[in-house]
């Protein structure tokens, strides 16, 4: 069974509504290795919430952090240490969608990031949404995980911009599965709709 890992190019760019959809599409287990503040909304609870079929599991954090900050940090605060050796996969005979926090190279110790947490037969999923700066940002996303020899696609979230996709696509000629849209609102018929639209895509991975 494949894994699919979902990372930004920054935080709030849309993981975790792209994440359900993902888990939807698939009806695979959900699993968000670490989570750093919120955690009585935390995104776990957040995908369950949002998908409907009766398959998907959804796996406890390795680390549940108080708060909100980048998990080394927050961590620190909880006066713990995040060892990569504690973050385990969950035992599934489904697949998998992990679930990463904010970028690629968010600090979960004083020597890893959550790069690390990529095992080499993931495919990784780059959520990238449109702002000032967000080209840089993907581009030094996606070219990292080339180097690291990745299979990797892009998703877009937000309102389409065509100068900045069309830079993108040619620069970088990683498939993309589709965009999420600015929608009023997620709930589960929503993401239902995205699943569908996005699943002969997520397939094909």
């Amino acid at each position: 069974m494949s894994n699919y890992f979902i990372t930004g190019i920054s935080t709030d760019v849309g993981k975790t509504i792209a994440s359900a959809i993902i888990t939807e599409a698939l009806e695979a287990d959900y699993w968000k290795p670490i989570q750093a503040g919120d955690l009585d909304i935390c995104d776990t609870k957040k995908v369950s919430r949002l998908v409907s079929n009766a398959k998907s599991k959804f796996h406890p954090n390795s680390f549940a952090l108080q708060t909100p900050m980048s998990p080394h940090a927050a961590a620190e605060i909880d006066n713990i240490q995040i060892k990569l050796s504690d973050i385990k996969e969950p035992k599934t005979k489904n697949r998998l969608v992990i679930e990463g926090a904010g970028g690629l190279l968010v600090p979960i110790n004083n020597t890893q990031t959550i790069l690390d947490l990529i095992q080499p037969d993931y495919k990784v999923i780059v959520v990238s949404r449109h702002y000032l700066g967000s080209i840089n940002h993907t581009l030094l996303t996606v070219n990292l995980l080339k180097e690291k020899g990745f299979h990797l696609s892009l998703l877009y979230s937000g309102n389409e911009h065509p100068t900045t996709e069309a830079i993108i696509s040619k620069m970088t000629n990683v498939p993309v599965i589709g965009r999420i849209e600015k929608e009023p609102y997620f709930d589960e018929n929503v993401v239902k709709e995205y699943a569908k639209l996005f699943k002969p895509e997520l397939e094909k991975l």
